[in-house]
């Protein structure tokens, strides 16, 4: 299929790579990641084009800002890399959107850098990656929190998703790992760190406070679709105080979108798909950590219809993000 759109698609600047060396490792992998990651011009152009891919939705690597225990530093650091992406896209808007990198760990320069990004330098809304640290290293912030309230009505007020992106859990939480390192980032850690995120922020009722915002979230759900029948049926038995208006997988459907990054699957594929309707999917690839081959061979060639390939590799994100594409 030509003219896909991907929106999990991560770049670096030299201060926040070794971030996703830690999760690659120093092998001959980490090389092909590092060289990507620094490339927006070229290699990442020539792979979109040669696959498929008229636009990316181009993202900060993780953790990046959200590690940065110093609120000032996370501020600096926010507001360079998103200077330097704006300069980036600015070379191809043709090809290229931006999502803001936010210094989570303040939450009034949170808010101001993101509408700057939005009102002045034409981003099309936030990726986060997960919770956040702050001040000390054995910190963990999570947004549902009462703090972040005036954040979330800014976000909403702008009109813009906000991307929840994973992050690996910090060392002093990292008990249930012990001895099993190939289950803490990508392989389940991501999932199970990123989904209890989600969940929370809908617990909080922060969609009854704010019930236009739009959260996506990557890798086919991080898992949820497959329990949502059963989070809803456990609350209804036992609610233990939940404080919403409407049960979870409401919520879901009308305030998420999950896309197919780093998930290229069919049987979850359609899972996600009769949960959360096929207006709430979009196509990713999750560049570079996965291949842009595999993402989109697979999409190209999988069980869809060809209206519905369309929609979730292009209609679904131009709507979501007001793309004024032909």
């Amino acid at each position: 299929m030509e003219g896909k759109i991907g929106l999990e698609e991560h770049w670096a600047i030299p201060d926040t790579l070794g971030d996703s060396e830690q999760l690659v490792g120093t092998s001959t992998g980490w090389d092909n990641v590092r060289r990507r990651l620094l490339d927006i011009q070229d290699e990442r152009l020539r792979e979109m084009d040669t696959h498929g891919i008229e636009l990316t939705i181009l993202s900060l690597n993780a953790p990046a800002v959200q590690a940065i225990l110093d609120p000032a530093e996370a501020v600096e650091t926010a507001r360079k890399a998103n200077d330097i992406l704006a300069e980036e896209v600015a070379k191809r808007p043709d090809r290229f959107r931006s999502f803001a990198a936010l210094p989570m760990q303040d939450v009034d320069a949170a808010i101001t850098e993101l509408q700057r990004c939005v009102n002045d330098l034409g981003f099309v809304g936030a990726l986060v990656n997960g919770f956040t640290q702050k001040d000390v290293a054995d910190s963990a912030v999570y947004f549902d929190i009462p703090e972040y309230r005036p954040f979330w009505a800014a976000v909403e007020e702008l009109g813009v998703p906000f991307y929840l992106h994973p992050r690996t859990q910090i060392p002093a939480r990292m008990q249930p790992y012990e001895g099993h390192p190939w289950l803490i980032s990508a392989s389940w850690g991501f999932a199970r760190e990123t989904s209890i995120h989600a969940l929370r922020l809908i617990g909080s009722g922060l969609f009854d406070a704010h019930p236009n915002l739009q959260i996506i979230m990557g890798h086919l759900g991080e898992r949820i679709p497959y329990d949502m029948w059963r989070i809803d049926h456990r609350i209804r038995k036992i609610p233990n105080g939940f404080p919403c208006k409407k049960e979870m997988g409401d919520y879901l459907r009308e305030n998420f979108h999950f896309t197919t990054a780093g998930n290229f699957n069919d049987p979850t594929l359609e899972c996600c798909i009769a949960e959360m309707g096929i207006d709430r999917v979009m196509f990713s690839v999750d560049y570079p950590f996965e291949d842009t081959i595999d993402a989109a061979s697979w999409f190209d060639s999988n069980g869809l219809s060809d209206a519905d390939r369309l929609q979730i590799g292009r209609q679904n994100a131009i709507d979501l993000f007001k793309l004024d594409l032909s």
